[in-house]
């Protein structure tokens, strides 16, 4: 059985480190404040107040955090992990970042004989809950295959995509493909409401035809009730399009789709409705008649 290190005991986090503890691994916990060690204490796993501390002893680190710069400061910043982790540690960063500053992560660990994994996930928290996440990685084959017995406890489907940052590449692009759809599927439930028809009969119908998605199966019905609590939160949706517009601009690319849902994405982050669910896209469509 192995130790690791666990940074990152969110929604996501937590039910993963659940099953890491069940299969019978040790887990050292970073946290910040006394109410998040006793949760942590509570999952089994064992806290510590900075990430050094919890890095210690551990043959993997695994981070699940917000941003870029989260992740930087976590593994590279003061009390971070480099200051714990013996040459030799695997990090395993399950966020959702940027490639480029993955990259620059990954050759400042490399500097410190660390190695580095871009491991971001899809399926929420649903499929944290389920270990059912879709895991994509980047980096090197041979590091995959020495934790790959520790993914194979929280995901299902695990896929070496290339070289550091080619899994947050692919996780971009299974972003901008699922908003995208989900703006769809808000355009057609407004065009069908603001014509008098029944919504929960077109998503039927749809449901059933080539319009028929994951996106539409999960998010449909979530319009047609008009529940917008959240099963993702739509500021990380919009967090992840922010990143990939960057990108797209600094590589010139155009990408007319995403531009326009991001711009969507923005205007339901103006209207405070950040911690809502994604197919809250459809209030933004009500918004201007």
């Amino acid at each position: 059985m192995t130790t690791v290190a666990f940074i990152g005991l969110g929604a996501m986090g937590a039910p993963m480190v659940g099953h890491l503890i069940r299969a019978g691994h040790t887990v050292r916990a970073f946290v910040r404040r006394p109410e998040a060690a006793d949760a942590a204490r509570q999952l089994g796993a064992e806290p510590f107040f900075t990430p050094a501390e919890a890095a210690q002893g551990a043959a993997v680190v695994f981070t699940n955090v917000t941003s870029s710069e989260d992740v930087r400061e976590v593994l590279l910043g003061r009390n971070g992990v480099v200051e714990g982790a013996a040459p030799g540690t695997i990090c395993v960063d399950h966020s959702t970042i940027s490639p480029i500053v993955t990259r620059e992560i990954a050759q400042a660990l490399a500097a410190c004989g660390i190695e580095a994994l871009d491991c971001p996930v899809s399926g929420g928290t649903v499929g944290a809950q389920a270990a059912t996440l879709t895991i994509m990685v980047g980096g090197k084959a041979e590091v995959l295959e020495k934790v790959r017995p520790l993914l194979e406890q929280i995901g299902k489907t695990i896929t070496h995509i290339g070289d550091s940052g080619a899994g947050q590449v692919a996780k971009l692009c299974n972003q901008i493909a699922q908003v995208v759809n989900i703006e769809g599927i808000a355009e057609a439930m407004r065009f069908a409401g603001a014509q008098g028809v029944d919504t929960a009969k077109v998503f039927q119908a749809m449901s059933t035809g080539m319009a028929g998605s994951r996106m539409l199966d999960m998010l449909g019905p979530k319009m047609v009730t008009r529940d917008f609590s959240a099963g993702i939160e739509s500021r990380l949706h919009a967090k992840d399009f922010g990143l990939a517009a960057d990108i797209a601009t600094e590589i010139g690319l155009e990408l007319p789709a995403m531009r326009a849902t991001s711009a969507q994405l923005g205007e339901l982050m103006d209207q405070g409705w950040g911690k809502d669910d994604t197919s809250s896209l459809l209030k933004v469509l009500e918004l201007k008649g």
